[in-house]
């Protein structure tokens, strides 16, 4: 009887080695899956950063020229309108110059006369 036990106690014993060395096996397994999980979530989140990141830049890139064309119209418009006033303003110019010189020669007939 007393050998039964002893063999129950050596099977047990062995059991439980087993058990626990595969559950050490096992935490290992877990252990490194987390890491190759945790690298992959890494890789993943630094790609989508990477790709927001590059969006981001064409986004801004693309608003940069619109408003750079906006510039350039306003510009433009500003140089026309700046135009039409020098144009104006040579057309006034001349017309006042032009009655300055009728009302002087008006006078000098008159004075003549």
């Amino acid at each position: 009887m007393l050998n039964s036990i002893k063999e129950a106690e050596r099977e047990a014993d062995e059991i439980i080695a087993d058990a626990e060395s595969d559950a050490e096996e096992r935490l290992a397994e877990a252990r490194e899956r987390a890491d190759e999980i945790r690298a992959e979530a890494e890789e993943e989140a630094e790609s989508e950063a990477q790709d927001r990141l590059e969006t981001a830049r064409a986004e801004i890139e693309e608003r940069r020229e619109e408003i750079l064309e906006s510039g350039r119209a306003d510009r433009d418009e500003l140089e026309r309108e700046a135009r039409d006033r020098v144009e104006s303003a040579v057309d006034y110019a001349v017309e006042r110059f032009e009655a300055a010189v009728h009302d002087q020669a008006e006078e000098a007939v008159d004075a003549q006369a």
